[in-house]
């Protein structure tokens, strides 16, 4: 979708996007960073410790200068709680789009994270998770009638923009964050939190007949229905994502917040709901030859559209994750989804020339959409490295297809003047969107794409001989 000469994403969009980005995020002039021109030739080093430790010590440089470093503590919003979610090129603040419960949650998530998994930065970031559980505790939850609210604005108030709906991928990432900051700092109002909006979804939107959730909730927990005979979908506030009907996107998110909320909190019922959630993602969503359908009826037949290379390879990642949190092993039916699913990104979302992945296209058809968001690389990267362990004794492919993706992120993604992570580049990699920050881009993808690789790096060196 190209909006006053900007190509823009939204997350499973519809239709034509909301007018106020027309306004907000305009193209900025004279980037900083590599020109495009004829691609580089391709270099590749072989799997060894000593490669394995610098490319460990080069992702760990760009975790600590390009996220943590830029968002924290910046976005923190110490008047009215939460997280700032806009900001310009040059980290300057833009206008205010309010509080989005995907964004607040991802913050409080990544904080979490960086608390627990970097030693040295863990008092500097506990409060920051603290303040995270104060919002999403405090704000977003709706104590009127229980729920996390879809969006507020900076004030803490109910608003059109969001209006007073809630959705279930929104909820998803409350969850999410309260999990992973109860696990950071063990205060007992984040697990609380998180098992009341984990009860509450599963009270309201659990769909006990064809399995999976319901989506778009009105506030008092009320399913909201299509409207049918007319041929058109209404489209949820913000997302544009179809009223009445199940989603991809939703569901791999609930899967991720899922496993997250299982590992601190060992209850039946959520356990039942993660192995559901897994084999809807394994078995209905994704399907042969390695791609994802992205909407379905309330029975889970899909509704033709395009194929997003960014989610395969990312669901690919969270599958496993989530038979990792379960205890069990992985399935083999479960691998070879996950293997499937970046073989069929590769084949047709790679970009053969320059390295990295486009945005979608047809399932077997060539890319529609051959813009490269920052959030499909940081997945790819993540992705890539993984298949590379588990397959890499097999052949190359993968940890090639890692240090190209890699070159392609520190060439072009990163903005060398102000730092951060460009939005959208073009497939040669010139940034055609310079924003830095906004509801839905957080510093979730990068950080963790990050952290894992550069711990599964380390990891891998400690196994390699030399």
């Amino acid at each position: 979708m190209r909006i006053n000469g900007s190509i823009l994403w939204v997350w499973m969009i519809v239709v034509s996007a909301p007018a106020w980005w027309t306004c907000t995020w305009g193209v900025a002039q004279n980037p900083v960073g590599a020109p495009p021109g004829k691609a580089k030739p391709a270099t590749y080093v072989v799997p060894s410790k000593e490669n394995y430790l610098k490319l460990a010590e080069e992702a760990e440089a760009m975790l600590r200068k390009d996220v943590l470093g830029v968002w924290f503590p910046r976005t923190v919003d110490n008047e009215n709680g939460g997280f700032h979610s806009d900001f310009k090129r040059n980290w300057q603040s833009a206008d205010s789009h309010g509080k989005f419960s995907v964004f607040q949650g991802r913050m409080t998530w990544i904080a979490a994270q960086v608390a627990m998994r970097r030693t040295d930065l863990k008092e500097q970031f506990l409060p920051i998770v603290r303040h995270g559980i104060r919002f999403l505790n405090d704000v977003m939850w709706d104590r009127q009638y229980g729920g996390f609210f879809w969006g507020l604005d900076d004030n803490g108030r109910v608003t059109p923009f969001y209006s007073d709906g809630k959705h279930l991928y929104g909820i998803s990432f409350c969850l999410y964050g309260l999990a992973a900051a109860y696990q950071a700092t063990h205060d007992p109002k984040a697990l609380e939190r998180a098992r009341q909006g984990f009860r509450w979804i599963d009270d309201h939107a659990h769909d006990a007949r064809n399995g999976g959730y319901f989506e778009w909730l009105a506030r008092d927990g009320k399913v909201m229905q299509p409207d049918s005979g007319t041929g058109k979908v209404q489209k949820v506030p913000v997302s544009g994502f179809p009223v009445g009907y199940k989603s991809m996107n939703t569901h791999i998110h609930l899967l991720e917040s899922f496993t997250q909320l299982y590992a601190v909190w060992k209850d039946e019922t959520l356990r039942q709901r993660l192995e559901e959630l897994l084999l809807i993602v394994r078995e209905k969503i994704c399907v042969e030859p390695g791609a994802m359908n992205l909407y379905f009826t309330n029975d889970w037949r899909a509704i033709p559209d395009h194929d997003s290379y960014g989610h395969d390879v990312e669901t690919a990642y969270l599958m496993l994750e989530a038979e990792d949190g379960l205890g069990r092993g992985h399935k083999a039916k479960s691998e070879h989804m996950a293997k499937l699913l970046v073989d069929h990104a590769l084949a047709y979302g790679w970009d053969a020339t320059y390295g990295g992945f486009y945005r979608e296209g047809t399932t077997i058809g060539k890319p529609e959409d051959m813009a490269k968001g920052w959030w499909e690389q940081m997945e790819g990267l993540n992705a890539l490295l993984l298949m590379h362990e588990k397959y890499g004794q097999q052949n190359d492919v993968y940890f090639k297809g890692f240090q190209r993706q890699w070159e392609f992120i520190k060439e072009h993604q990163i903005d060398r003047e102000f730092r951060g992570v460009y939005e959208v580049v073009d497939p040669e990699g010139t940034p055609t969107n310079y924003v830095k920050a906004e509801i839905w881009k957080a510093a979730y993808h990068d950080g963790r794409a990050l952290l894992n690789v550069t711990e599964r790096l380390r990891k891998m060196a400690q196994s390699t001989p030399r």
